[in-house]
């Protein structure tokens, strides 16, 4: 990030030491406050940034040195591991009870919420805003995919693309490993990213190519992507378990799956080892949640689809997966071919309104169709409104 996008940041800081005249107008005032506000919360979080790094597993109440042996050994290292450990897999790895491991993981999240580095508890939903407006959002490359997310891929969530093949998923996910490369203000992250491969789809050559297409130095956008070829479930699941390690290692703000499902989706064939699937995936989902929410990251997987033979009329296109996937996933887009172009719709999010928008994929990798290009230049931005869906 350049030093002319700290300084004008810095610049809109109030401190809270200025007086504010007294002829200004009661909004003015409700403005200065905010900032003063503002600024107190981002002096907060940088203060507990710097002290996430002084924070050790034996400053957590409780835990010894031998319960710290046993941590480094299952692989957890940090509070975080910690704080985003599953009860059941702690219990396990240091051979205790549920209880005792329950008891570890809530005091490493006491510890990080002592240390303003996770949020309170409770908060009011004016501070809840306050901290969703403050979060970043990575461009997918497509000026009508970003405004289908109203701004991009959102961090603290986990985002679900499933499609049938060819419809589009590892190309959004090439995408967005070089514009997550690219500067904050440019609708980048500014981070590394690491990208997960079960299918053998990502190619190295196709990233360089989207790069040079942008404008963007190949070199340097190959150098910031650390890619995971993982061949079966038990690997995926490993490299989820330890996922935080390498999210640090790599500076990463968007880890990409691509796909969640493959692997599990051939190892456990047959009704007799759905359960175990379905609690397998469940594990790992919520996992990544956890994930997304404590390291301030954007996670994006993708996701396989089956055909429904009782569905007579509409589409028949199912996401795999079932309900573990779906209530796991923060935002759900389904993609389908629509000829020579693809089409994205909002199946399933919190606050995004259901809608289509048509998008394209070339040499930039995802793009704006050109009429999408002209209408958006027409209305002084590329988008589209609800009348052109």
């Amino acid at each position: 990030m350049d030093n002319t996008f700290k300084k004008g940041k810095a610049d809109n800081i109030v401190s809270p030491d200025d007086k504010v005249p007294e002829n200004l107008s009661s909004e003015t005032r409700i403005n200065v406050g905010e900032d003063e506000e503002s600024s107190k919360t981002e002096a907060t979080e940088l203060a507990g940034t710097t002290e996430l790094l002084d924070l050790e597993i034996q400053d957590i109440e409780g835990i010894g040195p031998s319960t710290t042996k046993k941590l480094r050994e299952a692989g957890i290292l940090s509070v975080m591991d910690l704080a985003v450990a599953g009860v059941e897999d702690l219990a396990v790895d240091i051979n205790s009870t549920k209880d005792s491991a329950a008891s570890f993981i809530m005091a490493a999240q006491k510890l990080l919420r002592d240390s303003n580095i996770l949020e309170k508890e409770f908060i009011t939903a004016e501070a809840a805003l306050r901290k969703r407006r403050s979060l970043l959002r990575c461009s997918t490359g497509s000026g009508v995919l970003d405004e289908l997310f109203l701004g991009g891929i959102e961090t603290q969530a986990v985002t679900e693309f499933y499609g049938e093949f060819g419809s589009g998923k590892s190309q959004i996910c090439h995408t967005l490993c070089i514009t997550a490369g690219q500067p904050v203000e440019s609708g980048g992250l500014d981070s590394g990213v690491i990208y997960v491969d079960t299918e053998g789809t990502f190619r190295p050559e196709r990233l360089e190519q989207i790069a040079r297409e942008r404008g963007v130095d190949p070199l340097h956008a190959l150098k910031n992507v650390a890619v995971c070829k993982v061949y079966n479930s038990a690997h995926l699941e490993l490299i989820v378990k330890n996922l935080g390690k390498y999210v640090d290692d790599y500076k990463a703000k968007l880890v990409i799956i691509d796909s969640i499902i493959s692997l599990h989706r051939a190892e456990f064939a047959g009704r007799g080892t759905l359960a175990d699937r379905q609690q397998r995936l469940n594990s790992i989902m919520h996992k990544l949640l956890r994930i997304a929410e404590i390291y301030n990251i954007a996670l994006v997987v993708t996701n396989q689809v089956q055909s429904a033979p009782d569905t007579f009329f509409g589409d028949p296109t199912r996401p795999t997966g079932g309900n573990v996937i779906g209530h796991a996933s923060t935002y759900r887009v389904y993609l389908k071919k629509s000829g020579e172009n693809r089409i994205a719709r909002m199946v399933d999010s919190p606050y995004h309104p259901y809608g289509d928008v048509r998008f394209t994929v070339n040499e930039k990798g995802v793009d704006d169709l050109e009429e999408e290009l002209k209408k958006g230049s027409k209305r002084g931005k590329v988008g589209v409104s609800k009348e052109d869906n």
